[in-house]
Order: structure tokens, then C-alpha cells, then sequence
């Protein structure tokens, strides 16, 4: 707000005595004879124009008329620019007659001294009042833009948390289960199972922060996932991967891979009745990064009340919604069903161009 009254005063002073220089220019250019009172009187009118313009302000801002305004007070706008202009062309005739500030030789009455004022004057209020209204209109249009952009990135933010919360590993309690039932069984596995299921749980936490990670540091996730879902399913599960060196560098969000994973579970592999098969592919095609889940099933897309139900219900569409947060128009997804009873749910990123250190 300083910063804003200071540049105000800059703007308002420096206007006037622009104005106040170049009726000087055109008097010496022009060998004005009256130039002894041209002065005093060109300093009394950059005054009374500094006070009264001042004074609208003032004005404006006190009864809530700064631009832009509701238009239903169009008229307290008019009202007040109006008093500013008589005010202003009186005070500087009636100072110029009391100060006598005039050539005695071309002297007129007090009230053709006003007439002539109102007349060539007053477009300095007029002038004064268009460029306070078009840097208040540019300056609530910047405010508005940075406010609008501010509040995109905010909700953009949100959106991605919110995502992030709900893609967190909902296999826990299966785990935990699963674990228990190899305490007596298989005690060496049980504490694998666990140190896995620990693994997951402290990847989750660490990557609420990230926007990406390595698919390396990912598929270590999903492996020690899927190492706890094949106690649960013991032989209906079978997991191949198949993937590219080249790619292991690669950026890619967060928990995505795990969740098409465990999408694969729930509504593939969960609902085959002699399990089936799980399938990661990772590999480069030109400027792409193709990360593919394959699993066992039917996916099933229907329309009911002009809506999409799919069988992969939250964990498709938070990838769908979650790369369209990130990426834009930059990265694609699909899911299909293939001819071999598999259901395929590719999602294909820009390729990241990794840095090469030089050799020491």
C-alpha cells in the first residue's frame, strides 16, 4: 500500500508539472507579452488542480467509486467528477482575480475569467479522470490474473494431494493376514513379509512430497507388493517383467505404477478363479516411455445414466485425472482388453533426457 501511495504522488506531481512545462514551451516559443503573469498563474492552476484532483480521489476512495464500479452508481461518478471541475475552474478564476494575476490591458470580469476556464481547463480533470480509470481497470486485471493463476496452482496442488491420499496401498489388512498366517508356518518368510510390507509403508510416506521418481525406485515397490499378494495367492498368481535398462532412469509419478498394479488385483487376477498372470512392461519407443500393466481378466466399461462405470472404479480414473494434472496434453493413457483374455492399461510419457557427467 506504501509503495502504491508513493507511486501515486509520483504520477500525480509529475503530470501537473508536465502540464505546467509545456504551457511554458508554448509561451516562449510563441513570445507570449503576458508571460510575467503566465507564471504565477500556470503554478496557481497545477495547485488548485493538484488539491482538487486529490480531493476526488480521496472522494472515490472513501465512498467505494474507484474503478471498476457497480454501475448502478454511474451517476455519484458523474456527480463528483462535476464538482471536481467547478471547483477547480472557480478557485483557480477566483485566485487569479485576488492575486492579479491578469494583463490590466485585456482584463475581464471574474465570471468570463470562469467561463473561459471551464472551457479549456477542464479537460485537464477529463484527462486526470481517464488515466486514473485505465490504470485502476489494468491494475484489478493484473490482481485478478495473478489471483486467478495462484488459485489454479492451489487447486492444482490439492487435486494431487488429494490423488496421492487415496492411491496409498489399500492392501494392508490382506498383508497383515497373510503375515500373521506365516508366523507359525513359515517364520523366515513372515519376517520378509514384513520387512516388505515396511518397505511399502515408508516408500508411501517419503513420496507424498515427489512429483516423480525413478521407475527403479517404483517397480522396488511394486516387486515387494507383489512378493506379499503372492502369499495371499499363493500359485493363482504369476508375475513376469519385462523391462528396458534404458528405462529404469526414467521420471514417472509416484505410486501410478503400484496403483494399475494393484488395480490388476483387485479386478483381474481377484475375480479369475484360477488367478492368472501379471505382466510389466517398460520400454522406449522413439520420444515415449511406454509403461504397460498386463493382467488376466475382462476389463468392462459400461454406460449407465450417461456416466462411465469401469472395473477399474477410483485407480483409472485418479491415473486418467492424475497425468492430466502433470502433464496436460504431454502424456496419454489407455486400457483395453487384448485377444489372448488379458486386459492391457498403457500409460505413455515423454521421454526424459538424461544427463551425461563428464569424465573425471
Amino acid at each position: 500500500m506504501r509503495k502504491k501511495n508513493v507511486l501515486y504522488w509520483i504520477c500525480q506531481a509529475g503530470g501537473w508539472l508536465f502540464y505546467g512545462l509545456t504551457l511554458m514551451f508554448f509561451a516562449f516559443f510563441f513570445n507570449n507579452n503576458s508571460i510575467d503573469v503566465l507564471f504565477p498563474r500556470v503554478g496557481v492552476t497545477i495547485f488548485f488542480g493538484l488539491v482538487s484532483t486529490h480531493f476526488l480521489r480521496e472522494f472515490l476512495i472513501r465512498y467505494r467509486l474507484r474503478p471498476p464500479f457497480r454501475l448502478r452508481n454511474w451517476w455519484k461518478y458523474l456527480l463528483s467528477i462535476l464538482a471536481t471541475i467547478l471547483i477547480f475552474n472557480l478557485a483557480t478564476s477566483t485566485a487569479v482575480e485576488w492575486l492579479g494575476l491578469y494583463n490590466p490591458a485585456t482584463k475581464v470580469s471574474t465570471l468570463t475569467r470562469f467561463v473561459f476556464s471551464l472551457l479549456f481547463d477542464s479537460p485537464l480533470i477529463i484527462v486526470w479522470v481517464s488515466i486514473y480509470f485505465i490504470w485502476h481497470y489494468i491494475d484489478v486485471g493484473a490482481i485478478n490474473e495473478i489471483q486467478r493463476v495462484k488459485l489454479q496452482s492451489l487447486v492444482k496442488e490439492l487435486e494431487l494431494k488429494t490423488i496421492k491420499s487415496h492411491i496409498n496401498p489399500h492392501f494392508i489388512f490382506n498383508a497383515l493376514n497373510s503375515i500373521r498366517a506365516l508366523v507359525d508356518e513359515n517364520p523366515i518368510r513372515a519376517r520378509t513379509a514384513i520387512t516388505e510390507l515396511s518397505n511399502i509403508l515408508r516408500s508411501s510416506m517419503q513420496m507424498e512430497k515427489a512429483e516423480t521418481i525413478s521407475l527403479e525406485k517404483e517397480l522396488n515397490i511394486v516387486k515387494d507388493y507383489l512378493a506379499l499378494e503372492q502369499i495371499r495367492f499363493e500359485d493363482r498368481l504369476q508375475v513376469a517383467y519385462e523391462i528396458d535398462d534404458d528405462t529404469l532412469d526414467q521420471p514417472v509419478p509416484p505410486m501410478m505404477l503400484q496403483t494399475l498394479v494393484e488395480n490388476a488385483i483387485k479386478h483381474g487376477i481377484s475375480c479369475e478363479k484360477n488367478g492368472g498372470l501379471i505382466r510389466i512392461i517398460s520400454d522406449n519407443r522413439g520420444n515415449r516411455h511406454e509403461l504397460v500393466v498386463e493382467n488376466s481378466g475382462v476389463f468392462q466399461n459400461k454406460i449407465s445414466a450417461g456416466k462411465s462405470i469401469t472395473s477399474g472404479g477410483f485407480g483409472i480414473e485418479s491415473t486418467r485425472h492424475r497425468l492430466k494434472l502433470m502433464y496436460g496434453e504431454k502424456a496419454s493413457f489407455d486400457i483395453k482388453n487384448t485377444n489372448n483374455h488379458l486386459v492391457r492399461a498403457e500409460i505413455s510419457l515423454p521421454v526424459v533426457p538424461l544427463q551425461i557427467l563428464p569424465h573425471t
